[in-house]
Protein backbone atom coordinates (compact mmCIF):
# COMPACT_ATOMS: atom_id res chain seq x y z
CA UNK A 1 0.00 0.00 0.00
CA UNK A 2 1.38 3.39 -0.81
CA UNK A 3 1.90 6.23 1.75
CA UNK A 4 -0.46 8.42 -0.06
CA UNK A 5 -3.11 5.56 0.30
CA UNK A 6 -2.73 4.90 4.00
CA UNK A 7 -2.94 8.24 5.01
CA UNK A 8 -5.91 8.87 2.69
CA UNK A 9 -7.45 6.11 4.62
CA UNK A 10 -6.28 7.09 7.80
CA UNK A 11 -7.96 10.56 6.96
CA UNK A 12 -11.51 8.58 5.81
CA UNK A 13 -11.21 7.20 9.16
CA UNK A 14 -10.69 10.43 11.20
CA UNK A 15 -13.67 11.85 9.14
CA UNK A 16 -15.98 8.79 10.33
CA UNK A 17 -15.10 9.27 13.89
CA UNK A 18 -17.19 12.21 14.28
CA UNK A 19 -14.57 14.27 15.91
CA UNK A 20 -15.66 18.03 17.28
CA UNK A 21 -12.67 19.42 18.66
CA UNK A 22 -11.13 23.10 18.89
CA UNK A 23 -7.66 24.31 18.58
CA UNK A 24 -8.24 28.06 17.23
CA UNK A 25 -7.73 30.69 20.43
CA UNK A 26 -6.00 30.56 23.48
CA UNK A 27 -8.52 29.99 25.96
CA UNK A 28 -7.53 29.46 29.59
CA UNK A 29 -8.80 25.55 30.35
CA UNK A 30 -12.32 25.38 32.98
CA UNK A 31 -9.60 23.50 35.00
CA UNK A 32 -7.57 27.24 35.07
CA UNK A 33 -10.68 29.38 35.55
CA UNK A 34 -11.43 27.52 38.79
CA UNK A 35 -8.55 28.83 39.82
CA UNK A 36 -9.96 32.50 39.91
CA UNK A 37 -13.31 30.78 41.82
CA UNK A 38 -13.36 32.84 44.90
CA UNK A 39 -13.58 35.54 42.29
CA UNK A 40 -17.56 35.10 42.31
CA UNK A 41 -17.72 35.60 45.93
CA UNK A 42 -15.12 38.32 46.49
CA UNK A 43 -14.89 41.16 47.63
CA UNK A 44 -17.57 39.99 49.66
CA UNK A 45 -20.66 42.07 51.82
CA UNK A 46 -19.45 45.36 53.42
CA UNK A 47 -16.09 45.47 51.46
CA UNK A 48 -15.71 47.99 49.42
CA UNK A 49 -12.68 50.44 50.32
CA UNK A 50 -9.66 51.18 49.14
CA UNK A 51 -6.16 50.66 51.98
CA UNK A 52 -7.15 54.42 51.58
CA UNK A 53 -11.25 54.12 52.71
CA UNK A 54 -12.65 55.67 49.53
CA UNK A 55 -15.42 54.29 48.34
CA UNK A 56 -15.30 52.26 45.33
CA UNK A 57 -18.98 51.70 44.83
CA UNK A 58 -18.93 55.74 43.43
CA UNK A 59 -17.99 57.11 40.05
CA UNK A 60 -14.15 58.29 40.05
CA UNK A 61 -11.17 57.10 40.26
CA UNK A 62 -10.03 56.86 36.63
CA UNK A 63 -6.34 55.76 37.01
CA UNK A 64 -7.36 52.97 38.95
CA UNK A 65 -6.98 51.20 42.18
CA UNK A 66 -3.24 52.12 43.70
CA UNK A 67 -3.38 48.71 45.16
CA UNK A 68 -4.14 46.92 41.82
CA UNK A 69 -1.61 49.36 39.77
CA UNK A 70 0.91 48.65 42.57
CA UNK A 71 1.13 45.00 42.32
CA UNK A 72 1.28 44.79 38.80
CA UNK A 73 3.40 47.87 38.35
CA UNK A 74 5.88 45.49 39.92
CA UNK A 75 5.34 42.70 38.19
CA UNK A 76 5.47 44.78 34.60
CA UNK A 77 8.55 46.85 35.95
CA UNK A 78 6.29 49.95 35.91
CA UNK A 79 6.17 52.57 38.35
CA UNK A 80 2.58 52.62 39.70
CA UNK A 81 2.33 56.51 39.00
CA UNK A 82 3.05 55.43 35.09
CA UNK A 83 0.37 52.39 34.97
CA UNK A 84 -2.98 53.02 34.60
CA UNK A 85 -6.06 50.02 35.61
CA UNK A 86 -8.42 50.28 33.79
CA UNK A 87 -11.26 48.47 31.46
CA UNK A 88 -11.71 44.55 31.54
CA UNK A 89 -9.45 43.96 28.15
CA UNK A 90 -6.34 45.28 26.99
CA UNK A 91 -7.21 45.26 23.19
CA UNK A 92 -9.75 47.56 23.96
CA UNK A 93 -6.92 49.91 25.20
CA UNK A 94 -4.55 49.23 22.16
CA UNK A 95 -7.82 49.77 19.67
CA UNK A 96 -8.63 53.61 21.64
CA UNK A 97 -5.11 54.48 21.74
CA UNK A 98 -4.45 54.00 18.08
CA UNK A 99 -7.60 56.00 17.58
CA UNK A 100 -6.79 58.50 20.21
CA UNK A 101 -3.99 58.94 18.16
CA UNK A 102 -5.54 58.86 14.71
CA UNK A 103 -7.89 61.87 15.94
CA UNK A 104 -5.61 64.09 18.03
CA UNK A 105 -1.79 63.14 17.95
CA UNK A 106 0.31 61.86 20.06
CA UNK A 107 3.12 63.88 22.66
CA UNK A 108 5.91 64.95 20.62
CA UNK A 109 3.98 64.75 16.98
CA UNK A 110 3.05 67.98 15.62
CA UNK A 111 -0.06 66.39 13.57
CA UNK A 112 -3.07 63.64 14.22
CA UNK A 113 -2.26 60.65 12.06
CA UNK A 114 -5.08 60.41 10.10
CA UNK A 115 -3.87 63.37 8.17
CA UNK A 116 -0.73 61.52 7.32
CA UNK A 117 -0.33 59.71 4.21
CA UNK A 118 -0.53 56.13 4.37
CA UNK A 119 0.09 55.70 8.04
CA UNK A 120 2.58 52.44 8.18
CA UNK A 121 2.86 50.24 11.43
CA UNK A 122 5.69 47.30 11.21
CA UNK A 123 4.55 43.78 11.93
CA UNK A 124 6.98 41.28 13.16
CA UNK A 125 5.50 38.15 11.64
CA UNK A 126 3.99 35.62 12.10
CA UNK A 127 2.18 37.48 14.94
CA UNK A 128 -0.96 38.37 16.71
CA UNK A 129 -4.05 38.39 14.62
CA UNK A 130 -5.96 41.13 16.93
CA UNK A 131 -3.50 43.67 16.27
CA UNK A 132 -3.56 43.06 12.86
CA UNK A 133 -7.49 43.44 12.58
CA UNK A 134 -6.97 46.76 14.54
CA UNK A 135 -5.00 48.03 11.61
CA UNK A 136 -7.12 46.73 9.16
CA UNK A 137 -9.94 47.87 10.61
CA UNK A 138 -8.70 51.37 11.20
CA UNK A 139 -6.84 51.85 7.59
CA UNK A 140 -3.64 51.70 8.50
CA UNK A 141 -1.30 49.84 6.39
CA UNK A 142 0.82 47.10 7.76
CA UNK A 143 4.20 45.86 6.72
CA UNK A 144 5.08 42.61 7.88
CA UNK A 145 8.68 41.69 8.81
CA UNK A 146 9.05 38.17 9.32
CA UNK A 147 11.79 36.84 12.00
CA UNK A 148 15.13 35.32 11.16
CA UNK A 149 15.60 31.97 10.96
CA UNK A 150 17.23 32.27 14.20
CA UNK A 151 13.58 33.16 15.70
CA UNK A 152 15.29 36.69 16.64
CA UNK A 153 13.84 40.17 15.39
CA UNK A 154 15.38 41.59 11.86
CA UNK A 155 16.92 44.78 13.57
CA UNK A 156 18.54 45.52 10.65
CA UNK A 157 15.22 45.82 8.51
CA UNK A 158 13.35 47.21 11.42
CA UNK A 159 16.13 50.21 11.50
CA UNK A 160 16.23 50.69 7.90
CA UNK A 161 12.42 51.29 7.67
CA UNK A 162 12.08 53.31 10.55
CA UNK A 163 14.75 55.88 9.82
CA UNK A 164 13.58 56.23 6.46
CA UNK A 165 10.34 55.97 6.64
CA UNK A 166 8.33 58.74 7.96
CA UNK A 167 4.96 57.16 8.02
CA UNK A 168 5.96 54.52 10.01
CA UNK A 169 4.22 55.27 13.22
CA UNK A 170 3.70 51.99 14.97
CA UNK A 171 5.12 48.70 15.31
CA UNK A 172 3.25 45.82 17.34
CA UNK A 173 5.78 44.19 19.78
CA UNK A 174 4.94 40.76 22.01
CA UNK A 175 8.20 41.23 24.01
CA UNK A 176 7.72 37.66 26.03
CA UNK A 177 6.64 34.63 24.66
CA UNK A 178 5.34 36.42 21.49
CA UNK A 179 2.33 34.91 20.00
CA UNK A 180 2.39 32.81 18.06
CA UNK A 181 6.19 31.47 18.50
CA UNK A 182 6.79 32.22 21.84
CA UNK A 183 9.99 33.86 21.49
CA UNK A 184 11.22 36.62 24.11
CA UNK A 185 13.08 39.27 22.79
CA UNK A 186 16.67 39.43 23.99
CA UNK A 187 17.71 42.65 26.21
CA UNK A 188 19.90 43.68 23.20
CA UNK A 189 16.38 43.52 20.97
CA UNK A 190 14.52 45.14 23.36
CA UNK A 191 17.31 48.66 23.88
CA UNK A 192 17.76 48.58 19.87
CA UNK A 193 13.99 48.79 19.39
CA UNK A 194 14.13 51.73 22.45
CA UNK A 195 16.76 53.77 21.04
CA UNK A 196 16.70 53.50 17.51
CA UNK A 197 16.34 56.43 14.93
CA UNK A 198 12.91 57.14 13.36
CA UNK A 199 12.13 59.21 10.81
CA UNK A 200 8.89 60.08 12.55
CA UNK A 201 9.36 61.65 15.54
CA UNK A 202 6.27 60.40 17.34
CA UNK A 203 6.77 56.60 16.22
CA UNK A 204 5.55 54.21 18.86
CA UNK A 205 6.64 50.99 20.16
CA UNK A 206 3.18 49.02 20.88
CA UNK A 207 4.19 46.84 23.72
CA UNK A 208 1.87 44.15 24.57
CA UNK A 209 3.11 42.35 27.82
CA UNK A 210 0.20 40.05 27.55
CA UNK A 211 2.38 36.93 29.03
CA UNK A 212 4.85 38.68 31.13
CA UNK A 213 3.92 36.04 33.84
CA UNK A 214 2.97 33.22 32.01
CA UNK A 215 5.57 30.96 32.27
CA UNK A 216 5.76 26.94 31.38
CA UNK A 217 9.06 26.03 33.12
CA UNK A 218 11.93 27.25 35.02
CA UNK A 219 13.39 29.29 32.74
CA UNK A 220 11.69 32.72 33.56
CA UNK A 221 12.98 35.55 31.95
CA UNK A 222 12.96 38.79 33.45
CA UNK A 223 10.96 41.82 32.20
CA UNK A 224 12.70 44.16 30.71
CA UNK A 225 11.97 48.01 31.54
CA UNK A 226 11.54 49.12 28.52
CA UNK A 227 10.18 52.39 29.56
CA UNK A 228 14.11 53.28 31.56
CA UNK A 229 15.91 52.06 28.27
CA UNK A 230 13.95 54.26 26.05
CA UNK A 231 14.26 57.47 28.74
CA UNK A 232 17.85 56.91 28.80
CA UNK A 233 17.91 57.27 24.72
CA UNK A 234 15.51 60.22 25.05
CA UNK A 235 12.85 58.42 23.52
CA UNK A 236 10.65 58.74 26.78
CA UNK A 237 7.72 58.77 24.78
CA UNK A 238 8.23 56.09 22.30
CA UNK A 239 6.70 53.25 24.12
CA UNK A 240 2.89 52.20 24.55
CA UNK A 241 2.90 49.34 27.06
CA UNK A 242 -0.50 46.96 27.09
CA UNK A 243 -1.07 44.10 29.56
CA UNK A 244 -4.08 42.42 31.30
CA UNK A 245 -5.26 39.75 33.66
CA UNK A 246 -6.87 38.08 31.27
CA UNK A 247 -5.19 34.00 30.89
CA UNK A 248 -4.72 34.95 34.60
CA UNK A 249 -8.26 35.23 36.21
CA UNK A 250 -11.25 35.42 34.48
CA UNK A 251 -10.77 36.54 30.60
CA UNK A 252 -14.43 38.47 30.57
CA UNK A 253 -14.16 39.63 33.82
CA UNK A 254 -10.41 40.64 34.33
CA UNK A 255 -8.33 44.07 34.33
CA UNK A 256 -6.48 45.63 31.95
CA UNK A 257 -3.32 48.09 32.11
CA UNK A 258 -1.70 50.98 30.32
CA UNK A 259 2.05 52.03 30.94
CA UNK A 260 3.85 54.20 29.76
CA UNK A 261 5.74 57.50 30.20
CA UNK A 262 4.33 60.57 32.17
CA UNK A 263 3.42 62.95 29.15
CA UNK A 264 1.85 59.53 27.46
CA UNK A 265 -0.59 58.70 30.36
CA UNK A 266 -1.52 62.19 30.46
CA UNK A 267 -2.51 62.42 26.91
CA UNK A 268 -4.77 58.88 27.84
CA UNK A 269 -6.14 60.69 30.51
CA UNK A 270 -7.17 63.44 28.62
CA UNK A 271 -8.51 61.70 25.36
CA UNK A 272 -10.07 59.23 27.65
CA UNK A 273 -12.87 61.89 29.69
CA UNK A 274 -15.26 61.70 27.33
CA UNK A 275 -15.14 58.01 27.82
CA UNK A 276 -15.13 56.97 31.29
CA UNK A 277 -15.73 58.25 34.86
CA UNK A 278 -14.52 55.20 36.27
CA UNK A 279 -13.30 51.86 35.52
CA UNK A 280 -14.76 49.08 37.49
CA UNK A 281 -12.99 49.90 40.86
CA UNK A 282 -15.09 46.98 42.14
CA UNK A 283 -13.44 44.39 40.51
CA UNK A 284 -10.13 45.90 40.64
CA UNK A 285 -10.47 45.44 44.37
CA UNK A 286 -11.84 41.40 44.19
CA UNK A 287 -8.47 40.77 42.33
CA UNK A 288 -6.40 42.74 44.87
CA UNK A 289 -8.35 40.28 47.59
CA UNK A 290 -7.54 37.12 45.53
CA UNK A 291 -3.94 37.98 44.19
CA UNK A 292 -3.04 40.29 47.32
CA UNK A 293 0.83 40.58 45.84
CA UNK A 294 3.29 40.31 43.11
CA UNK A 295 4.21 37.02 44.71
CA UNK A 296 0.37 36.14 44.79
CA UNK A 297 0.19 36.18 40.89
CA UNK A 298 3.65 34.63 41.16
CA UNK A 299 2.07 31.39 42.75
CA UNK A 300 -1.13 31.67 41.04
CA UNK A 301 0.42 31.66 38.45
CA UNK A 302 2.70 28.37 39.21
CA UNK A 303 -0.97 26.70 39.30
CA UNK A 304 -1.60 27.43 36.20
CA UNK A 305 1.51 26.14 34.83
CA UNK A 306 0.88 22.77 36.76
CA UNK A 307 -2.11 23.04 34.31
CA UNK A 308 -0.75 24.14 31.29
CA UNK A 309 2.81 22.44 31.39
CA UNK A 310 1.70 18.77 30.29
CA UNK A 311 -0.57 20.11 27.59
CA UNK A 312 2.47 21.55 25.60
CA UNK A 313 4.59 18.59 26.23
CA UNK A 314 1.84 16.01 24.82
CA UNK A 315 1.74 18.71 21.79
CA UNK A 316 5.77 18.27 21.28
CA UNK A 317 5.44 14.56 21.65
CA UNK A 318 3.18 14.13 19.28
CA UNK A 319 4.31 16.46 16.72
CA UNK A 320 7.79 15.04 17.13
CA UNK A 321 6.82 11.21 16.49
CA UNK A 322 3.95 11.78 13.32
CA UNK A 323 6.32 15.13 11.89
CA UNK A 324 10.11 14.92 12.85
CA UNK A 325 11.92 16.48 10.11
CA UNK A 326 8.59 16.93 7.83
CA UNK A 327 7.60 20.06 9.77
CA UNK A 328 9.54 22.48 12.40
CA UNK A 329 7.58 23.83 15.54
CA UNK A 330 8.79 26.42 18.09
CA UNK A 331 9.55 24.85 21.80
CA UNK A 332 7.92 27.65 24.21
CA UNK A 333 9.17 28.11 27.83
CA UNK A 334 5.64 30.41 27.85
CA UNK A 335 2.54 31.42 26.35
CA UNK A 336 -0.09 29.70 25.33
CA UNK A 337 0.86 29.12 21.57
CA UNK A 338 2.74 26.75 19.15
CA UNK A 339 4.01 27.87 16.15
CA UNK A 340 3.87 24.76 13.59
CA UNK A 341 5.71 25.52 9.75
CA UNK A 342 4.86 22.96 7.46
CA UNK A 343 6.70 22.83 3.97
CA UNK A 344 5.48 25.71 1.98
CA UNK A 345 2.06 25.49 0.18
CA UNK A 346 0.75 23.04 2.16
CA UNK A 347 -1.06 25.35 5.79
CA UNK A 348 -4.32 25.84 4.18
CA UNK A 349 -4.72 22.67 2.68
CA UNK A 350 -3.69 21.05 6.11
CA UNK A 351 -6.14 23.27 8.10
CA UNK A 352 -9.02 22.68 5.35
CA UNK A 353 -8.42 19.19 5.83
CA UNK A 354 -8.60 19.26 9.86
CA UNK A 355 -11.98 21.37 9.56
CA UNK A 356 -13.45 18.44 7.45
CA UNK A 357 -12.67 15.91 9.85
CA UNK A 358 -14.13 17.80 12.73
CA UNK A 359 -10.63 19.73 14.25
CA UNK A 360 -11.49 23.60 13.84
CA UNK A 361 -7.64 25.52 13.70
CA UNK A 362 -6.51 28.55 13.62
CA UNK A 363 -7.49 29.84 9.67
CA UNK A 364 -4.22 29.87 7.19
CA UNK A 365 -2.77 33.37 7.02
CA UNK A 366 -4.32 34.33 10.42
CA UNK A 367 -0.41 35.22 11.82
CA UNK A 368 -0.27 37.42 9.34
CA UNK A 369 -1.12 41.04 8.48
CA UNK A 370 -4.38 40.85 6.01
CA UNK A 371 -4.37 36.93 6.54
CA UNK A 372 -1.81 36.70 3.74
CA UNK A 373 0.90 34.18 5.00
CA UNK A 374 2.44 34.28 0.91
CA UNK A 375 4.37 30.87 1.77
CA UNK A 376 1.50 29.30 3.11
CA UNK A 377 3.74 27.88 5.95
CA UNK A 378 1.98 28.88 9.31
CA UNK A 379 -0.13 27.04 11.14
CA UNK A 380 -0.85 28.13 15.09
CA UNK A 381 -2.00 25.58 17.81
CA UNK A 382 -3.89 26.80 20.74
CA UNK A 383 -3.09 23.89 23.36
CA UNK A 384 -4.66 25.38 26.39
CA UNK A 385 -8.34 24.81 26.33
CA UNK A 386 -9.09 21.13 25.79
CA UNK A 387 -8.61 18.81 27.71
CA UNK A 388 -5.17 16.25 27.68
CA UNK A 389 -7.35 13.61 25.38
CA UNK A 390 -9.53 16.06 23.23
CA UNK A 391 -5.82 17.87 22.85
CA UNK A 392 -4.12 14.09 21.69
CA UNK A 393 -6.71 13.56 19.72
CA UNK A 394 -6.91 16.77 17.71
CA UNK A 395 -2.87 16.94 17.31
CA UNK A 396 -3.24 12.93 16.47
CA UNK A 397 -5.75 13.97 13.60
CA UNK A 398 -3.96 17.58 12.51
CA UNK A 399 -0.51 15.87 12.04
CA UNK A 400 -2.45 12.64 9.50
CA UNK A 401 -3.89 15.93 7.68
CA UNK A 402 -0.35 18.02 7.21
CA UNK A 403 0.76 14.83 6.23
CA UNK A 404 -1.83 14.42 3.75
CA UNK A 405 -1.33 18.29 2.25
CA UNK A 406 2.44 17.17 2.11
CA UNK A 407 1.96 13.73 0.23
CA UNK A 408 -0.80 15.40 -2.36
CA UNK A 409 1.49 18.65 -3.21
CA UNK A 410 4.71 15.62 -3.68
CA UNK A 411 2.16 13.55 -5.82
CA UNK A 412 1.63 16.60 -7.89
CA UNK A 413 4.98 17.17 -8.34
CA UNK A 414 4.68 20.70 -6.87
CA UNK A 415 6.45 20.12 -3.49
Amino acid sequence: MSETTTLQQQYTELKASGLSLDLTRGKPSPEQLDLSAALLELPGAGDFRDAAGTDLRNYGGTDGLPELRAIFGELLGISASQLLALSNASLTIMHDVVVHALLHGVPGGTEHWRIVEGITFLCPVPGYDRHFAICEALGIRMVPVPFLENGRLDLVAIRDLVASDATIRGMWCVPMYSNPTGLTYTPEEVDALASMPAAAADFRLFWDNAYAVHHLSDIEPPVIDVLALAKAAHHEDRVFVFASTSKITFPGAGVAFFGSSAANVAWLKEHSFSQTIGPDKINQLRHVRLLKSADGVRSHMLAHRRILEPRFTAVAEILERRLGSAASWSRPSGGYFISLDVPQGTAARAIALAGEAGVAVTPAGATYPYGADTADTNIRIAPTFPSIADLTAAIEALCTCVLLAIEEKASAGTL
